[in-house]
């Protein structure tokens, strides 16, 4: 950041954000680098198999086995996976899913605790037109089921940017200076910007994104003079927004009559046991799923089998020395020395493929919830 003109020592990444995001409004963080929005991101906040696996051990032990298999395929139909359920999760790149494909699992695995609130840090990134498309239909559906859902984005497509119903922009240094609805076409983002002096209107079939970016950019408010930021809190739809904001607040902050307070009475959804239990359970459908690891397996084993068992056939009842009982108990560590290592290598290849099947950490399994 000094290179690009900071000369504070400490950097202030978010500046007075304050916002509400209501359920089934898909919203989007719009800024540029720098801006702060996966920082403020970080402030809140087999393919069929893995599913199963996130919901055994994120949802509360009082959910049955049935109510389970039931909610993950839900899930799973509603990102569109359900052709796919049975479907190796592989290698990025090598084998398996492809990125547009992993994106949906990632965004199901998140489902499958069932939150109320789901925050996405660019889920379009990396993808083509098409597999984006894929992508935000799957955002979509999910911001249909009720949920409130916050994505943000760098530089979107004009046809991705339009698929959202807000926007939330921030300019470097987490400053706000656009809060509110989109409208069709984006005609509520470009009536706010169009209506300060000196900004040149948005051509004919332009990218409302980019032409928003363009125009809010810091050289554009040096030579325009003005602070968009001040200019959004000056602005009526600030005042119309903050409004809303403190109406919802107050409505929702009022317990329902008769409710109780949230508590979790242990840390994490599931006891130890059934945390072990299921991941047991992962790794074994995990080498089933894998042939090769399970044919070099039996291969080893047999082979050792076979050679250690051929060479010491009747070895036991010819034992007359201290000496050959110490070269059959060699043979015997030998064997095991060389068996294991063949037993691991191929465990090795399988291991990789499963990094993307369940958010890394202990935090996942933690009974939090929005």
């Amino acid at each position: 950041m000094k290179a690009q003109g900071e000369t504070l020592d400490r950097l202030q990444l978010l500046k007075e954000v304050s916002r509400a995001f209501r359920p089934g409004v898909l919203t989007v963080l719009v800024g540029v680098s720098g801006a702060g929005k996966t920082t403020l991101m970080d402030v809140l906040a087999g393919l069929e198999e893995s599913l199963i696996y996130s919901s055994w051990l994120r949802l509360p032990k009082e959910v049955d086995k049935q109510t389970r298999l039931m909610f993950v395929k839900e899930v799973m139909s509603l990102v569109e996976l359900t052709p796919l359920r049975n479907a190796l999760v592989g290698l990025p790149g090598v084998s398996g899913l492809s990125v547009e494909q992993r994106k949906r699992l990632t965004i199901a695995v998140e489902l499958v605790s069932n939150p109320s609130i789901i925050f996405m840090d660019e889920p379009t990134s990396g993808l083509d037109a098409r597999a984006a498309a894929i992508v935000m239909r799957t955002v979509r559906n999910t911001m249909d089921t009720g949920r409130t859902v916050v994505c943000t984005i760098h530089q979107p497509s004009i046809d991705i940017f339009e698929s959202f119903d807000e926007l939330l922009l921030m300019k470097r240094g987490g400053q706000v200076i656009y809060a509110g609805p989109l409208g069709r076409h984006s005609h509520h983002l470009i009536e706010f910007f169009q209506a300060v002096e000196g900004v040149p209107p948005i051509e004919d079939g332009s990218n409302p994104a980019t032409w928003m970016l363009d125009v809010t950019a810091e050289e554009v408010e040096v030579r325009l003079g003005i602070d968009f930021a001040k200019y959004y809190e000056q602005s009526s739809l600030y005042n119309f927004i903050t409004r809303q904001n403190d109406a919802l607040v107050e409505r929702l902050s009022k317990p329902m009559p008769d409710s109780s307070d949230l508590h979790f009475p242990t840390k994490y959804s599931q006891s130890f046991y059934i945390q072990c239990k299921a991941c047991f359970w992962k790794q074994y459908r995990s080498y089933w799923k894998n042939p090769h690891y399970n044919v070099v397996r039996y291969f080893f084993t047999t082979i050792c089998a076979l050679l250690f068992g051929t060479i010491f056939w009747r070895e036991g009842k010819n034992i007359r020395t201290e000496q050959e009982l110490f070269n059959v108990m060699g043979s015997m560590y030998v064997d095991g020395k060389k068996y294991q290592p063949c037993q691991v290598s191929p465990r090795v290849e399988c291991q990789p493929q499963e990094p993307t099947l369940m958010p890394h950490g202990s935090k996942a399994m933690e009974r939090k919830r929005l």
